[in-house]
């Protein structure tokens, strides 16, 4: 069977670098019209030179601007969107600090961006998904949502818990008007400053142990992550929902 996305509407966020910019890259080479959003315009830029793509800069941290993104979009494509992947996340640069420090502010910006922005996503588009009665939602979690996050922020692994379950209750929710909600749980792959430094701060010898616990023996990509949201996206995941799949190379 060949995965096309042609005449598909997809929306990504998160899509200035690394998971994100491949996402959005991977379904407009498939067809697809994509719609992608960051924070930051000049990542966004590179990432729109993949033709197909349609850029927007904007924080998603800030509710009524992400609903009203998702309003344009089905206001400018005529139709619901087919597919939502709610990828924006991270750490914000923050590093691990004792619970008795952790700021008011520090705790709820990645909050905000982890978990609420995806709330704030799909409850703007879920009204047009059901009124067509289809619909693909793939949120990304993170290895972080089974186990304490290797980062050690508190927030981050506490947000990506709550993604696993925000994804099984949609998917009950949804279900019966034909939607599907799924999860895709990345390993450790450095596409940001903020893994990059946590890699770089273990050192040689605790890296070298790190992947004798990785059965494929190496770190995975942003295109490994990419082919399995395309998996959840497609008509080969039509009887698959309220599911998360790790994407780690097999990490244990």
């Amino acid at each position: 069977m060949n995965i096309d996305f042609e005449d598909r509407i997809v929306v990504v966020t998160g899509a200035a670098m690394g998971f994100g910019r491949c996402i959005a890259q991977s379904f407009a080479a498939l067809g697809a019209t994509v719609f992608a959003s960051d924070i930051d315009p000049a990542g966004l830029a590179v990432t729109a030179r993949q033709p197909g793509i349609t850029v927007r800069a904007l924080d998603l941290m800030d509710r009524d601007m992400a609903a009203d993104w998702i309003r344009e979009i089905e206001h400018t494509s005529g139709r619901a969107i087919d597919v939502l992947v709610n990828n924006a996340g991270g750490m914000l640069g923050q590093s691990h600090c004792p619970i008795e420090q952790v700021a008011d502010e520090d705790w709820d910006s990645i909050i905000a961006v982890n978990l609420n922005a995806a709330f704030t996503l799909c409850r703007a588009a879920a009204p047009g998904m059901k009124r067509v009665r289809r619909g693909r939602i793939i949120n990304i979690s993170s290895g972080a949502a089974f186990r304490p996050s290797r980062t050690r922020i508190q927030a981050y692994a506490t947000a990506k818990h709550a993604i696993i379950g925000f994804t099984r209750q949609l998917a009950m929710e949804l279900g019966p008007f034909g939607i599907t909600v799924n999860s895709v749980a990345p390993g450790l792959t450095l596409t940001d400053a903020d893994k990059q430094r946590t890699w770089d701060e273990c050192g040689a010898e605790q890296q070298a142990l790190f992947l004798t616990g990785i059965a494929l023996g190496h770190l995975g990509t942003p295109q490994n992550i990419a082919d399995a949201v395309v998996f959840f996206a497609s008509d080969l995941s039509s009887f698959v929902t309220g599911q998360v799949l790790p994407v780690n190379g097999g990490s244990f």
